[in-house]
């Protein structure tokens, strides 16, 4: 029988479990995770006065082994806030026992509690198994949206001043 889970918003007493899931993730998609600097950042923000996100986690035995991180945007069309996930992920060892799906299930409960007209996420084309999860609880995957992305010296020039 395998050990029964529990879905919580994080603690300050996550933050190492947090970064550790967060730098699993990182290498399940070939990514770098944080650096020290990033990852001090990460749980100071996640945790501070006024987190810019909100994160909830699946415990397993105690153990944080899943996690949700979560934050707003609005949508002019809809005249409603939106919700975008902007991280999930489940250790490989406790997958396939409802983690995943009970994580976006609280997070889609946030999102109706909180008025959002949208729940929104990306996913990376080759993670075929990613996919078919979000296809299996109802997602439609857009593929006619692609997403833009600005980053280090390319975002410091576009946002240099005039």
């Amino acid at each position: 029988m395998t050990a029964p889970f529990r879905i919580r918003p994080a603690q300050p007493a996550d933050g190492a479990a947090l970064v550790r899931l967060v730098n699993g993730l990182a290498g399940f998609e070939k990514l770098a995770g944080p650096d020290a600097a990033a990852a001090r950042r990460l749980v100071d923000d996640a945790f501070g006065p006024a987190p810019p996100f909100a994160v909830l986690v699946a415990e397993v035995d105690g153990e944080v082994r899943g996690y949700a991180l979560f934050f707003y945007g609005y949508s002019t069309f809809r005249a409603a806030p939106t919700l975008w996930l902007e991280d999930l992920f489940v250790d490989p060892d406790v997958r396939g026992r409802g983690i995943g799906t009970a994580l976006m299930q609280a997070v889609a409960r946030t999102a109706v509690a909180h008025g959002c007209g949208r729940f929104e996420w990306s996913v990376l084309d080759w993670n075929e198994g990613a996919r078919q999860f979000y296809r299996g609880i109802g997602a439609t995957i857009l593929g006619e949206w692609l997403v833009c992305r600005v980053e280090g010296d390319a975002l410091a020039r576009l946002g240099a001043p005039a």
